[in-house]
């Protein structure tokens, strides 16, 4: 009997010990929430790779790997584009992936932009330095390094027009285009993030912005994902009490875009609880007089659609989604 306590005795200080750890490390530091953020996008993710795997198209060339910038040495991109030889360029969507800042990759889109490059464009997967690795705004800044290489001589061979270049993305990739696009429409924002835009406001026929967060000022950190939010926004601007960080301001894109914003394509789920956030922007948006191009949702779709519907191409919503983007990027084609 003796033994049997003592054997629970030290189970429980065991127990303890590892809560404590787990305590101390998770308030020392964003990482061990991060690691959890990354399980859990990692097995979402290979859900919907999955089921996009036979949309796919075999008539893409791809090239993978192509390092864009010797700033960031380890940051690359993969160009998908028709399978035609010849020298033929085609209207360039650069898309930047999701992941709430600290999870992703560009193979986690692939499968959706070869099915995309497949209607007449070159598009292409960038990835970027996740946070908190890096902090914003180091993510607008390497993507910007991505559009000065998609001037190269180099990447005309890979089919890229980079007088038609389209700048994309999904959740925090959506932001991070967002961002981008506004700067290059107004380059004292660009220069207040650091950086001059790599190209002119001519060269940018558009914005594609699917289920993105637009307005820090509507985060709300009481509610279901309030720790999930408090750890990504920690990593996002590098400090753990980020309430009033210049920062989230910076990054509201709602706060900066005007009347020079490009024309834009914007879509959310209707059981996307980023959904208020395209809404507003595309509000925003509209009374700018910016052309702007929403698809939303009945509020009584059922089975709602949740954030990143538009990878799901299984539902007529999804397909509706990729038929919209498609008729956006030729009509803002020449």
């Amino acid at each position: 009997m003796r033994k049997i306590v003592r054997w629970a005795l030290r189970l429980v200080v065991v127990f303890c010990a590892v809560a404590i750890t787990f305590v101390i490390a998770f308030n020392l530091s964003p990482r061990p929430g991060v690691w959890l953020v990354n399980v859990a996008f990692d097995y979402f993710t290979a859900q919907t790779n999955k089921a996009l795997l036979q949309h796919v198209p075999h008539d893409v060339h791809t090239v993978s790997g192509i390092l864009y910038t010797q700033r960031w040495p380890s940051l690359k991109m993969d160009v998908h584009r028709p399978s035609v030889v010849g020298g033929k360029t085609w209207p360039t969507v650069v898309w930047v992936h999701g992941g709430a800042w600290v999870s992703g990759r560009k193979e986690d889109i692939a499968s959706y932009l070869k099915v995309l490059a497949a209607q007449g464009f070159t598009v292409v997967g960038v990835d970027y330095t996740l946070a908190p690795d890096a902090q914003h705004p180091a993510q607008v800044q390497q993507v910007n390094d991505a559009l000065a290489f998609l001037q190269s001589t180099e990447a005309r061979k890979l089919g890229i027009d980079s007088s038609q270049i389209f700048l994309a993305g999904d959740s925090a990739g959506a932001q991070i285009a967002g961002q981008l696009a506004n700067s290059i429409a107004v380059p004292d924002y660009a220069q207040s993030l650091g950086f001059k835009p790599s190209v002119a406001s001519a060269q940018l026929k558009g914005a594609v912005l699917f289920c993105g967060p637009f307005d820090m000022e509507m985060v709300r950190l009481d509610g279901a994902f309030g720790a999930f939010l408090r750890v990504v926004l920690w990593s996002f601007v590098g400090q753990k009490n980020f309430s009033g960080h210049p920062a989230l301001h910076q990054a509201s894109v709602l706060r900066h875009v005007t009347n020079r914003f490009p024309p834009t394509f914007i879509s959310a789920g209707n059981g996307d609880p980023l959904l208020p956030h395209s809404k507003a922007l595309s509000e925003k948006l509209r009374g700018l007089t910016v052309p702007v191009d929403a698809l939303f949702f009945d509020v009584d779709l059922r089975p709602p659609l949740g954030h990143e519907y538009q990878f799901d191409l299984n539902r007529p919503e999804g397909r509706l989604a990729l038929d919209r983007l498609t008729a956006f990027l030729k009509r803002h084609s020449h």
